[in-house]
């Protein structure tokens, strides 16, 4: 190793106490990477036959409830109306991997009516098979409210590889990620001890606590010690007006730990402290219940989204009472939950929406800077790769058949009609879908103190 790339340590601080400080050599600017948009994201990867049938317990299509990466990225997690918890392992040659050619067919039936021969090149059974399959199959039992990652999972360290699940009438259950089997539950009970189900989940950025949120109440679980050990934290008195009402929807950490966000369906937002669990300030804004909450990566800033609201807000949790922006989405007429995620790198947050598209948004000025059609139904989650140049994307939400309107399959946006040589045929498209996307990415490097100009330089990092 050459003199000017070893690394320097310096240390600060007084006799009693010293810091380590690692400084960078100059010959190893400091970068990050950033998604490039507009751009059109390219199908690597689908899962449709595992949500094409229906089961007893979910006779109105078998849709998706979002979608969520594990903390080192090796596996993504989903949940469906059938009441159970996929994971998928994300294949190793995701980087290299072909394009879809066709992502949005159903996959491919050898006893279906023969096509014609320019139909039959143009669609083929490679291009309409499903090549993401489920690594687990874990079944919650009920309908399943919410579910998350333990925050320090890595494939690595075997016993850090779990998440937990909260279904109706069920304890949070915390599931081992290898085997599919619980581990132990959480038990919550309400004020005439009662077994109750929690309707969201969180845990801390240190893995050692597990948040639960019920009505009008919190409970916080030591992740160490299952059972019904848990303190309750409650978010609403009737003779005390600073607080937050109804059930509390989505729980939110920021980065660093210090603070959490509980949202309610009755539009509110608290911020507590999360040592002392003191309530620090209230926001309201969002016409219908929320669904999600999400600080930023440096903890300043909360953006919220809400059921039958086509807004979500961005907050100044620091100095500010009033939202900074606004940011419009396709979400105004359902109770869906429909997910949002931010960039690793913090530059832009993207969701899906009613009318089949993903959205993104640059969180500097809340200006939209992308629109892409994805799917033919809604997009009910989309979530970043926390450090490769993929997005995950899941689809779909509940039907109930119209047997008076047969209805016409030129105007029905969940069919593809192809026609080859002046003959057609009518392909379905899967409303309920999972799939991986790839994005093209730029390296940032920051810019040197010694520069006059504050301008970031870029260098392609795809080909």
């Amino acid at each position: 190793m050459d003199k000017g790339e070893t690394e320097m340590m310096t240390y600060e601080g007084g006799d009693d106490e010293q810091t380590m400080v690692h400084e960078q050599p100059e010959s190893a600017p400091a970068w990050y990477a950033m998604f490039m948009f507009p751009q059109e994201p390219l199908p690597l990867y689908r899962a449709t036959q595992e949500y094409a049938g229906y089961a007893t317990s979910c006779p109105n299509t078998n849709f998706l409830k979002g979608v969520k990466w594990s903390p080192d990225g090796a596996c993504l997690l989903t949940a469906s109306d059938d009441n159970w918890l996929r994971l998928y392992d994300i294949p190793q040659d995701a980087r290299v991997a072909d394009c879809l050619r066709h992502p949005d067919l159903l996959p491919y039936e050898p006893n279906s009516a023969p096509a014609e021969a320019s139909t039959a090149e143009l669609f083929s059974e490679a291009d309409a098979a499903d090549n993401l399959p489920p690594a687990l199959r874990m079944h919650a039992g009920e309908t399943v409210y919410d579910y998350c990652w333990y925050s320090r999972m890595s494939t690595t360290d075997a016993v850090s590889c779990c998440l937990a699940s909260s279904s109706r009438g069920q304890p949070i259950h915390l599931w081992d990620a290898c085997s599919g089997t619980i581990r132990c539950s959480y038990r919550g009970y309400n004020d005439v001890d009662e077994p109750t189900a929690a309707y969201s989940l969180a845990f801390s950025p240190d893995g050692g606590k597990l948040l639960g949120g019920y009505n009008k109440s919190i409970y916080v679980f030591d992740v160490a010690r299952p059972g019904r050990d848990y303190k309750r934290v409650v978010t609403h008195k009737r003779k005390q007006p600073e607080s937050i009402a109804g059930i509390v929807s989505c729980l939110a950490f920021s980065s660093i730990g210090d603070v959490f966000a509980a949202g309610t369906y009755t539009g509110a937002v608290g911020i507590y402290d999360a040592r002392t669990y003191e309530l620090l300030l209230i926001l309201t804004g969002n016409r219908g219940g929320l669904t999600q909450v999400m600080f930023s990566s440096d903890g300043n800033y909360l953006y919220t989204g809400a059921r039958q609201d086509d807004q979500m807000f961005c907050w100044d949790v620091r100095s500010t009472y009033e939202a900074v922006y606004t940011m419009q989405r396709d979400t105004a007429k359902t109770n869906q939950r429909i997910q949002f995620d931010i960039e690793p790198c913090g530059k832009h947050l993207i969701t899906g929406g009613c009318d089949g598209a993903v959205t993104v948004f640059d969180l500097q000025s809340g200006t939209q800077v992308d629109h892409q059609r994805i799917a033919a139904d809604t997009v009910n989650g989309a979530a970043f790769h926390p450090s490769l140049d993929l997005i995950a994307t899941a689809s779909g939400h509940r039907r109930y058949t119209d047997f008076s309107d047969p209805g016409d399959s030129e105007d029905d946006p969940a069919v593809v009609v192809d026609h080859g040589n002046g003959q057609g045929r009518s392909l379905q498209r899967p409303n309920n879908s999972l799939l991986i996307w790839r994005l093209y990415q730029q390296h940032v490097t920051l810019p040197d103190s010694s520069s006059d100009l504050g301008i970031p330089a870029t260098d392609a990092c795809n080909p």
